[in-house]
């Protein structure tokens, strides 16, 4: 099931699979549906696309000012992107780590993640489509699933840098891309912006659940590997400011992410 959403190209397509496979699901898990078995599978390295938007390397993705309306459609092209890249991580994970052996929540936590992500892209593109525009209209950003592919064989280091890092970068950003909705009025986008947000606040947690219940099958200190792996698979540093409140409703404590801030000096680099 997984990974036929990941072999699904179309845009909308792939999220009303993605809903399908969803709700069967939890009618299974709630017993009024047959039992659906987790199994293993071989996903793709890199989810079908359509063949619009080109996807661009992130310095060549047009900058727009975000108080014009072009602004605000290309803010939007941005987060239905973000949108639909996130379905296809949310089920490259149950489809790429059915190898380890992991409680039955984990499944449910992120096949319900894979479902609101669907409807957030969902809600966008209605956006886009009442201020004449689509998705696929203009270019995006190529980098999305670098993460993932990177962390192709490591599920620690996949929970680590995507729901931990890049989900919550989200939790900081959004509150202002609704200041921008709301300056111009736009009730639609603004009350899809705030769905996104208070949802990805449980993207964020349940990243941190099960990267501590991985660390704690191990004996290992959550915050070092949590540093360890971000250091490792991250390109670059974390960067301010931090919404420090919704991070910690997520699970995430500043000393988590704080210390990823400052460059660390290479390997055999001379100290001071």
């Amino acid at each position: 099931m997984a990974t036929e959403v990941l072999t699904t190209a179309d845009g909308q397509a792939k999220t009303a699979l993605s809903k399908q496979h969803a709700a069967a699901w939890f009618a299974s898990r709630k017993g009024e549906a047959p039992e659906i078995e987790v199994g293993t599978a071989t996903p793709p390295m890199s989810p079908a696309r359509p063949e619009q938007p080109e996807l661009l390397s992130p310095r060549d993705v047009p900058k727009r000012r975000p108080g014009t309306e072009a602004g605000r459609i290309a803010l939007l092209h941005a987060v239905a992107h973000i949108e639909l890249n996130a379905v296809d991580l949310h089920w490259d994970i149950i489809a790429r780590f059915g190898h380890v052996p992991m409680p039955i929540g984990f499944y449910d936590d992120w096949v319900k993640c894979a479902e609101e992500e669907s409807r957030h892209f969902e809600m966008v593109c209605e956006c886009l489509k009442q201020i004449g525009s689509f998705y696929g209209a203009l270019p995006a950003h190529a980098g999305m699933w670098r993460a993932a592919e990177d962390t192709a064989d490591d599920l620690m280091g996949r929970l680590a840098v995507v729901p931990m890092v890049l989900e919550a970068r989200g939790l900081d950003v959004t509150p202002g891309m609704i200041d921008i909705f709301r300056k111009a009025k736009a009730e639609d986008a603004i009350a899809a912006l705030e769905i996104i947000y208070a949802e990805e606040v449980g993207h964020v947690a349940y990243g941190s659940k099960w990267f501590h219940f991985l660390c704690g099958r191990e004996n290992a200190d959550p915050k070092d590997v949590f540093h360890q792996l971000v250091r490792h698979y991250f390109h670059g540093v974390l960067k301010p400011p931090f919404n420090e409140e919704k991070r910690a409703e997520a699970g995430l404590p500043p000393d988590f992410y704080w210390p990823l801030t400052e460059d660390l000096p290479a390997p055999g680099a001379a100290s001071k």
